[in-house]
């Protein structure tokens, strides 16, 4: 299963500069408007410390972790969504991703412009939110008239249950707030909204971009926007851009450590940022190790033993039997599979088993 993550956010706001961090790529960053003309793609790994600790035991051939895909548009300004700027161009780029990353501008910088003469992250927020918004609501004005039309002449069961999903977003966009909001207990309905990927449905998270000496406690900037988004419910972090990216260029692991504890902080906002991906869209991870491999494998939080051999390969799922789990506390404690076998620490499960965070599975199927 693959992560994948978009950034959002005005241009001049650190967007770019996150995502070299990020991804140690070097997407071009430039003190002016539409520097980024072409979507930067990056693979970046997940951090997991349990890798390491398995592979030390096992010594195994390779170490797999799983993976983010992260994708940065161009920065967007007021009437993107109606061809202003580049930044609808790019909007669609956003669009099959899982979850979005906007970058707010949290920082005085006299020698870096911003696009709108002044700092001040709420009044982005704002300009970000009405471009998706007026972008859904174009998703959903192309598709009304068509499903209405199936949905009353036809009696389509399914076409009755996007036209539902599309009235409950139009009117919630059209009153200025995100189709996230909006919230179906239907199954049908919920894979109908699914199916509309629109943009403010993902779930969000706010990055406050930061000067050095803010990236431990924030400042008045952050404080407004943690206060925005507690009425949203939705995550903020403070992470100092072009600090993150000075230390993503340092090779030696224990540098990176010191310079992390001179800012006071215990890991990087890097790492806090994917950990932060993964609890707003409820993943999980499971593990797998021996002599070949030591691997992490991302799964949905709730799913049983049968799903996540699924991710393995489809016919690990088709064909389960059972699962033999050992718990990673335990594997760790007694470091190897005969040692917790002997010790009684690996279970025998079945179909309904909820495969929990850090489980060491083994997957036993006959295709």
């Amino acid at each position: 299963m693959s992560l994948k993550c978009g950034i959002v956010g005005l241009p001049n706001v650190g967007k770019s500069t996150l995502f070299n961090c990020l991804s140690n790529s070097k997407a071009q960053a430039a003190n002016f408007p539409f520097c980024t003309i072409e979507p930067n793609v990056g693979v970046i790994t997940v951090p997991d410390e349990r890798l390491n600790a398995l592979a030390e035991i096992d010594k195994p051939e390779k170490i797999i972790p799983t993976t983010v895909e992260i994708v940065d548009i161009a920065g967007l300004v007021k009437g993107a969504s109606k061809g202003e700027g580049l930044g609808n161009k790019f909007l669609g780029n956003i669009r099959e991703c899982d979850a979005i990353i906007e970058v707010l501008r949290c920082f005085d910088n006299g020698n870096i412009v911003h696009v709108d003469g002044s700092v001040d992250p709420i009044r982005d927020k704002e300009i970000i939110d009405l471009e998706l918004q007026m972008k859904d609501l174009e998703t959903i004005e192309s598709r009304f008239a068509k499903t209405e039309k199936i949905a009353k002449v036809g009696g389509d069961k399914k076409a009755k249950d996007t036209l539902e999903v599309l009235k409950a977003y139009k009117s919630v966009l059209e009153s200025g707030k995100n189709a996230r909001e909006v919230v179906f207990d239907n199954k049908d309905q919920i894979a109908a909204a699914k199916e509309l990927c629109l943009l403010t449905a993902k779930p969000i998270i706010y990055v406050c971009n930061v000067d050095e000496a803010s990236c431990k406690n924030g400042n008045a900037y952050v404080d407004k926007v943690k206060e925005m988004a507690q009425k949203e419910n939705a995550d903020v972090l403070v992470i100092a851009a072009k600090t993150e990216e000075d230390i993503a260029e340092l090779e030696d692991f224990e540098e990176k450590q010191m310079f992390l504890e001179e800012l006071g902080l215990k890991e990087s906002g890097v790492n806090r940022l994917i950990k932060a991906a993964y609890h707003i869209l409820n993943l999980q991870t499971f593990l797998t190790t021996g002599p070949k491999e030591t691997r992490a494998w991302t799964f949905h939080k709730g799913d049983k033993a049968p799903q996540c051999a699924g991710v393995i390969h489809s016919d690990f799922e088709k064909g389960f039997i059972r699962a033999e789990v050992i718990k990673y506390d335990d594997y760790i404690k007694y470091r190897s599979e005969a040692a917790c076998r002997e010790a009684g620490k690996i279970s025998i499960e079945g179909k309904d088993y909820l495969v929990q965070d850090g489980d060491i599975m083994h997957f036993r199927f006959n295709v």
